[in-house]
């Protein structure tokens, strides 16, 4: 790719040299699996999102379950079209962006059925306001931060993900065995997804199923165990 930069802005020219040549490394070594799977996940999103929806008992659950299955909706939705398009550089950025804040998004998204059914009063407003501050500078960070090192942001994903540490005795109250079972197994396997990404191992197949994918694995497993949690807590009042 040898795309023209503006002549005399030196510092510009080598910024879009390393942004080009960034783009051009991650497509070459991009395995042939990547993106497929959160591609065929986000249908069955829709659908599974559709059913907690309708089956959601009152305003407030509702609008819990819509904000779940939404923002899983537009990170696996997201992820399977950055990951499987061969883009331009500013297109690719563009998607890196949102892909890596949808991350963020579907944090706050997957709390708030627990919180809205689980908690309430100063717990529901101080759970809600936590990990949704903390998803929007999350967001944030990530959206103006492209390249922060991958050490630095990914603990951030696992710190907000086990921000409901704090309310752990009011979720278990409310929730029951399963519920939490499933919530923290989930947690667990989100905490799991991060360390494999952060870490780059293990990388069983790289110009398969490397270990992007196997991150992929972990997120849609943990979706899939805080979906039947949420799906519990929410049949549960009707």
């Amino acid at each position: 790719m040898n795309a023209q930069v503006p002549v005399g802005d030196k510092a510009a020219q080598l910024r879009h040299e390393a942004a080009l040549a960034v783009h051009d490394k991650m497509m070459a070594a991009k395995p042939k699996l990547r993106g497929w799977l959160h591609a065929a996940t986000s249908p069955l999103a829709v659908a599974a999102g559709i059913v907690l929806i309708c089956l959601s008992p009152t305003v407030t659950t509702k609008v819990g379950s819509a904000l779940f299955a939404g923002t899983a909706i537009l990170l696996f939705t997201v992820s399977g079209i950055y990951h499987r398009g061969s883009w331009s550089p500013p297109v690719w950025a563009f998607l890196r962006r949102f892909d890596h804040a949808n991350i963020f998004l579907l944090i706050a998204g997957s709390y708030t059925p627990f919180v809205l059914i689980l908690l309430d009063g100063g717990a529901r407003i101080g759970m809600l306001s936590m990990v949704w501050t903390g998803a929007i500078l999350g967001m944030a960070f990530r959206i103006f931060w492209t390249d922060a090192p991958r050490w630095l942001y990914t603990p951030l994903y696992v710190l907000l993900g086990w921000a409901a540490i704090f309310y752990a005795d009011d979720f278990a109250d409310g929730g029951g065995a399963a519920v939490i079972t499933l919530i923290v197994v989930g947690g667990s396997l989100y905490t799991l997804g991060g360390l494999v990404y952060g870490l780059k191992k293990p990388d069983p197949f790289p110009k398969w199923f490397g270990f992007h994918e196997i991150f992929h694995v972990l997120t849609i497993a943990a979706f899939v165990c805080h979906y039947v949690a949420a799906s519990i807590a929410t049949y549960r009042l009707r």
